[in-house]
């Protein structure tokens, strides 16, 4: 079990992790959800920089009920960017990261998953179910990667 404290994200994350841009709409945003079981995408500029973070829960968000409105008007409001949504504040981790303290982030924050960060640039993102991969692992007395080759 102690081979869980060297286990990094980097070792149980998923590399080129499903992305969505600031200029998308959330048409296409629905879309990506609908094709993929996921509660939140990175939002990436073109130059592959992390500019945020967009949830379900913020495209539901985009639906809420005005007194300008007894109904959203759904069509305008799916024709909006992602950038409009997005939550621009980002809770992540970095590839070299011990898996006890992403598992600590998580347990703080809430998130179901942490984007990783090389500087600015997303490398993966590392969910709660890697986590427990990480520790299934480690029970099974599998050592972590060391490969820095990976990244």
């Amino acid at each position: 079990m102690y081979e869980f404290l060297d286990y990094q994200a980097q070792d149980v994350m998923t590399r080129d992790p499903v992305t969505v841009s600031p200029n998308a709409t959330l048409t296409e945003l629905e879309q990506i959800f609908e094709s993929h079981d996921f509660n939140s995408l990175p939002v990436i500029d073109d130059n592959g920089n992390i500019q945020g973070i967009v949830t379900k829960l913020d495209l539901l968000r985009a639906f809420e009920f005005d007194d300008e409105h007894t109904f959203p008007p759904y069509q305008e409001i799916m024709k909006r960017r992602v950038r409009s949504v997005m939550s621009r504040e980002v809770r992540y981790v970095f590839p070299r990261t011990r898996l006890p303290r992403v598992l600590t982030r998580l347990l703080d924050t809430g998130s179901k998953s942490l984007p990783v960060l090389d500087d600015e640039r997303l490398v993966g993102i590392v969910a709660r179910e890697d986590v427990m991969r990480g520790l299934r692992q480690a029970v099974d007395g599998q050592k972590a990667t060391d490969d820095e080759s990976t990244l």
